[in-house]
């Protein structure tokens, strides 16, 4: 049996504790006055992945997943989920304790506009909401006849008799020939970025980029979780716990600005609001209750998008080679493991969380792993139908014939990898093979998508989803996401969905996994990750983009119908193989270039 470093497969999640904590926190809020209490998976820096102390949805729901959202009231609460996992917090969840919906269809603010009581007091903690969303929540509250009401103290730390302790991670410098750009040379950069006399930095991979630092507090994200005060003149202010930095790190940190705890950041941002000064805070990340702090003393609180947003998007020349380095070194662990899985899955053997330990192990191998970059989606069957499955020691599937989906990624020090493959164990079936290939073409269609400058995430988004569509069929997740560089595998602004608004830039880096969900049977998804690059047309009139697809391992072509594939999209995924092939094979042994060969073998 493989051993793991970088994930667990403990069950959490005990549906038969939400009926009793709901009960106790209910009687925690009427001791406090208050008739309800929001309870959103989130910390200080609305961060996707929060330290086990922040997982206060979890510890009452018992749901585990990376984004939801409950709503305590008197007499009933709702614990609202998006698509990617409704199936799992049925499995979760005590259904008569908390009523499951989907925000797409019942909204958060609709939801409690409708059910909350006529002078009603509803609490909320403002460490862990921004400000937008306290002023939709206030405004679905009034149309109730109720008031929203701030806390000093989150109710539920007082409940949660054992709370882990806030995460203490050692800080490290970020090197100059990864980062590509000296932090001092950022920051001159941010500070022309606003007009404020202040910018706060809320948001700790913002932090890490601006500084070129990582840190340790969160598992798959190199953060360190702290704050930064950029002065349009003078010099920076970083908050960050002094136990997280050694006497080297601590001393070229202060080179670039001047270090404090950050429980010392109110009393600053008080400060600065006693001198009338206007602060710029981060829209999607500050906390409702700093910008409060700031302007009850005095200042002028401005809020807007944080101007590192973009400049971080946007990977400079060392970042981008480091990307490539690093999906050449991942791509030869995960083509190892296709070759091992193939070899070993038809034995009736493997299971799913033997086949997920079997793959870090091999991303293991390479000696400069740093950490997975999420918990890898190992999913056989009717489970690879969840989205965001997360195999646990009591849903720990044997792997058969069917259908097997593998979702995974790895931090290196020079880059961030994500990447899934959908493999047929044994004849695939008919329907398998028709969904199939619809993703395939739709993951083909952006791969070679051509667009002009200004294009934005939402006008390609259809491209994937064609195919699937003239079939009556459709998936609940976006086309792709920003990833970071050994930063966060969800970054933003950029985005290939229906909501991507933000222009995509030469040098961004997306995910392009199109996927198709049938409940109860099998799950697909198809995702390599992809740089927006300048594209040459000969005879063109206008600037174009496109993709340079980063990701390099084999696709499994053995449920493609080729039939349902036209000359260009067979054309491209015969060259993308022979890449693949020619690229992998020197760097791996003379069994597994054979299983590559052919398993890259012209459609």
């Amino acid at each position: 049996m493989f051993d793991s470093l970088y994930q667990n497969f403990s069950e959490t999640a005990d549906p038969s504790l939400g009926a009793p904590r709901l009960k106790i926190l209910r009687t925690s809020l009427r001791a406090q006055k208050l008739d309800g209490f929001l309870v959103p998976r989130a910390d200080a820096h609305q961060n996707e992945y929060v330290a086990p102390c922040e997982e206060r949805l979890a510890w009452l729901t018992g749901f585990t997943g990376s984004a939801g959202f409950a709503v305590v009231l008197r007499d009933k609460a709702a614990l609202f989920v998006d698509g990617r996992y409704t199936i799992q917090a049925r499995e979760q969840v005590d259904p008569d304790a908390f009523a499951v919906l989907a925000p797409e269809t019942t909204p958060i603010t609709e939801w409690l506009a409708q059910n909350a009581r006529k002078k009603s007091c509803i609490g909320y903690d403002p460490w862990l909401h921004t400000p937008a969303q306290v002023a939709r929540y206030e405004e679905a509250a009034k149309r109730a006849g109720a008031e929203l009401v701030a806390v000093e103290a989150n109710p539920i730390d007082a409940l949660w008799l054992d709370r882990p302790a806030p995460p203490r991670g050692p800080v490290a410098l970020h090197p100059l020939s990864k980062a590509g750009e000296k932090a001092d040379k950022k920051l001159a950069r941010i500070r022309e970025a606003f007009e404020a006399d202040a910018f706060l930095i809320s948001d700790p991979h913002d932090l890490a980029w601006a500084f070129n630092l990582r840190g340790a507090d969160l598992g798959h994200t190199p953060i360190a979780l702290g704050f930064a005060l950029i002065f349009k003149a003078g010099a920076a202010k970083l908050f960050l716990d002094a136990e997280k930095l050694s006497s080297r790190v601590g001393a070229a940190l202060a080179e670039l600005a001047d270090l404090a705890p950050p429980n010392t950041l109110p009393a600053a941002l008080a400060e600065l609001g006693k001198k009338k000064r206007k602060i710029l805070f981060d829209s999607g990340t500050a906390a409702a209750a700093l910008t409060r702090i700031a302007s009850a003393a005095g200042a002028q609180v401005e809020l807007a998008q944080s101007p590192i947003a973009r400049m971080k998007a946007v990977k400079n020349a060392a970042e981008l080679d480091g990307a490539r380095a690093a999906h050449l070194r991942d791509g030869v662990a995960l083509t190892k493991f296709l070759c091992w899985f193939d070899a070993e899955a038809p034995k009736g053997k493997l299971t799913e969380i033997s086949a997920a330990l079997a793959l870090e192990k091999f991303r293991r191998e390479t000696g400069v792993l740093k950490d997975l970059s999420f918990p890898t989606i190992s999913a056989f069957g009717a489970h690879a139908a969840l989205p965001h499955y997360r195999v646990t020691d009591g849903s720990n599937a044997k792997i058969g014939k069917g259908v097997y989906l593998v979702d995974s990624g790895a931090q290196y020090l020079d880059g961030t990898t994500d990447v899934t493959r959908t493999v047929a164990v044994g004849a695939p079936s008919k329907a398998f093979t028709d969904a199939y290939t619809r993703v395939l073409k739709g993951h083909i269609a952006i791969a070679r998508a051509v667009f002009p400058q200004k294009t934005v995430g939402a006008q390609l988004d259809a491209l994937a989803r064609l195919s699937l569509w003239r079939a009556g069929f459709d998936f609940d997740h976006g086309v792709g996401h920003g990833v970071g560089s050994y930063l966060s595998v969800h970054e933003g602004p950029q985005r290939i969905s229906k909501m991507g608004g933000v222009a995509l830039e030469p040098g961004m880096i997306l995910s392009n996994e199109p996927g198709y969900y049938r409940e109860g049977a099998f799950g697909i998804r198809i995702e390599n990750l992809v740089a927006v690059e300048p594209k040459r047309i000969a005879g063109g009139e206008r600037d174009m983009l496109g993709f340079e697809t980063l990701t390099l391992a084999p696709i499994d072509t053995r449920p493609v119908d080729a039939s349902m594939l036209d000359a260009e999209e067979k054309a491209w995924l015969n060259a993308y193989h022979a890449r693949v092939r020619k690229t992998l094979s020197p760097l791996l042994s003379a069994p597994e270039r054979a299983w590559l060969k052919n398993a890259t073998a012209p459609v």
